[in-house]
């Protein structure tokens, strides 16, 4: 199985790579955000150590159940050969209805078939008030003309 763009990435390549990861983890869909990892991939999210797809579907899914109404946006920070650093923010809420923004790094490693091999991520979340939030587009894909990272002052 191969998912291009494939490394090393030119600065255009990790641009798409970013937003087709954006894309995929907006969809809310663990399956589907699984399929962008190698089998084995290993990952370090925030205090979490998991390996292969089966454990991120499983991790996607408790996610999402917790974290509604989920928002994301990912921006490319650096590119070197087939690694690829990001940052990202996203908005959700919990069952009470208290908001967060959650704020992180991802460090990006992949397989010669576009595969993620190694995801490591440092995330905060920081309570947020509804007036406060910046994250309105329908629930799914990000509209191309919704502003990202930098131009929300993120």
């Amino acid at each position: 199985m191969s998912r291009p763009p494939l490394p090393p990435f030119t600065h255009e390549t990790a641009l798409q790579k970013v937003r087709a990861a954006e894309d995929g983890w907006n969809s809310r869909d663990p399956g589907r955000v699984a399929l962008a990892y190698t089998p084995d991939s290993q990952w370090r999210n925030r205090s979490d150590f998991l390996r292969g797809r089966d454990a991120i579907v499983a991790f996607l899914t408790t996610k999402w159940q917790r974290e509604h109404d989920y928002r994301l946006i990912k921006g490319l920070w650096a590119r070197d050969g087939n690694r690829i650093a990001v940052r990202f923010a996203y908005e959700w809420h919990d069952e009470a209805g208290d908001w967060y923004r959650a704020y992180g790094n991802e460090n990006w490693e992949f397989a010669p078939n576009g595969l993620m091999a190694r995801r490591i991520a440092s995330i905060n979340d920081v309570p947020i008030a509804v007036k406060d939030r910046l994250f309105h587009w329908p629930l799914g894909r990000r509209p191309e003309d919704h502003p990202g990272l930098e131009a929300l002052g993120l």
